[in-house]
């Protein structure tokens, strides 16, 4: 059996290899190491210290310049000037807890608001999408009066102890709490040409044992594009049946949005708005700020005001001028530069690309995504059914030493994860593939 990898030790520095850079980079992974402990977390068997940023690039301390296809947290480009400009300018101006009126923080929440479905009427901002989705599940259970969730099997949904229960992919050792079951993700391997039905059933499957249980339904939460499991996108609108099986067995449907959302996925500015469903609490987060710490939830405001009826809400640094007025940029410059239209764009011309790399090598035995987030997966032998997360960490680290930066997803850690900054560019797009080319020849 292919051991499962959680989600954070893939393509992760394992504390084995050497930090090769440079004698100061030795000296400042031991500082980091003392620093963090247990709790270091960094990519790469040599870790990159990393010391600016600009569009779709990286540029670290030796002088290497990267191009990043794996962050999607500077979603409108690293360092942004219009970004930082209104960041460093409310800065300048006040910063100071949400319980004030401010004109820019209600001019973002209108604007955000606008992006969403009109049912959605109230917005909560917090400071990270764990915050957000450890909220979204709070509201659930006070709605339904039930305490059983239902997620993916290889989903992470962050990292507060009420949303590390519904990550499996968080998990090192151990199970799953009994108020959650994990079900497959979406993938054309496990239900067949039918992904909507089969899905649709293991739903029911899970909300029958949550309430054999006697935990009830509360909600299922999901990313609608399914990134950890390793990006399953496809068909549009196969989410529908499970969402309306959720709604009958009394839980809510909880769209995580912190991966697809803000154009990402190029068909829509909401990965939730490609399969026609009405999510009853949406969670956004890394894209928001640009960088900036932001987050929150789009919600419908009965169930908001039943939740605030027994224990309200409220955030010190969550919608802050200076957070209001960098989301306000974020979104400016997302729609004044047609990100979500570039996205569609350079994600047909990178989904093309790839899939002439798998005509010419065997071992890329599917290209799925997107938009700009797309999934690859590797096998030694082209056999689907025979994941290699070993392969995919030796391209990684390949693609590294040709001057790209992506990351890996799924249960055996066995795809390639793909999601470059919205403003790419074309020859971007080109230089990617022939690096790939590239680090798949070296690693034969």
């Amino acid at each position: 059996m292919k051991p499962v990898r959680p989600i954070l030790d893939m393509n992760a520095y394992d504390g084995k290899t050497s930090f090769a850079q440079t004698k100061e980079g030795d000296d400042l992974l031991s500082r980091r190491t003392r620093n963090f402990g247990a709790a270091s977390v960094l990519f790469y068997r040599d870790p990159i210290e990393m010391v600016s940023g600009s569009g779709c690039w990286m540029t670290a301390a030796d002088g290497t310049s990267y191009l990043d296809f794996y962050n999607n947290v500077p979603s409108v480009g690293h360092c942004h000037p219009r970004v930082v400009a209104a960041m460093a300018d409310q800065a300048a101006k006040l910063n100071i807890n949400s319980r004030y009126l401010h004109q820019t923080t209600e001019e973002y929440l209108d604007r955000l608001k606008a992006t969403f479905p009109n049912y959605l009427e109230n917005i909560v901002l917090t400071c990270s999408g764990s915050e957000a989705n450890d909220l979204a599940l709070r509201i659930a259970q006070r709605a339904t009066g039930a305490s059983g969730f239902i997620v993916t099997e290889s989903a992470y949904h962050g990292n507060t102890a009420a949303v590390t229960d519904i990550s499996p992919s968080a998990l090192k050792r151990g199970q799953l709490p009994d108020h959650v079951i994990a079900i497959p993700a979406p993938s054309k391997l496990t239900y067949g040409d039918d992904i909507a039905a089969g899905f649709a059933d293991e739903v029911n499957k899970a909300a029958l044992v949550l309430q054999d249980r006697g935990y009830g339904v509360a909600a299922l939460i999901a990313d609608s594009i399914f990134s950890s499991d390793g990006v399953f996108s496809n068909p549009r609108g196969f989410l529908r049946l499970a969402v309306a099986i959720v709604h009958r067995a009394g839980g809510l449907f909880i769209a995580d949005e912190v991966q697809p959302g803000f154009g990402r996925t190029g068909d829509a500015f909401w990965g939730f708005a490609r399969h026609d469903v009405e999510p009853d609490i949406v969670s956004m987060g890394k894209p928001m700020g640009n960088g900036f710490p932001m987050a929150g939830i789009a919600v419908r405001p009965e169930l908001l005001s039943a939740f605030c009826d027994d224990v309200g809400y409220f955030n010190t640094f969550a919608a802050s001028p200076v957070a209001s007025a960098t989301g306000l940029a974020v979104l400016n410059v997302n729609r004044d530069e047609n990100l979500q239209a570039n996205a569609a764009l350079c994600g047909k011309s990178l989904r093309e690309g790839l899939l002439h790399l798998a005509d010419i090598d065997g071992r890329i035995s599917d290209v799925r995504g997107a938009g700009l987030f797309i999934g690859v997966d590797l096998s030694p032998d082209g056999d689907p059914t025979n994941p290699s997360g070993q392969l995919v960490s030796d391209i990684i680290n390949a693609m590294r030493e040709n001057r790209v930066l992506i990351g890996a997803a799924g249960k055996y850690g066995q795809t390639l994860k793909i999601r470059p900054p919205l403003c790419l560019k074309s020859s971007e797009v080109d230089f990617f593939i022939e690096a790939l080319a590239k680090s798949l020849r070296a690693c034969r």
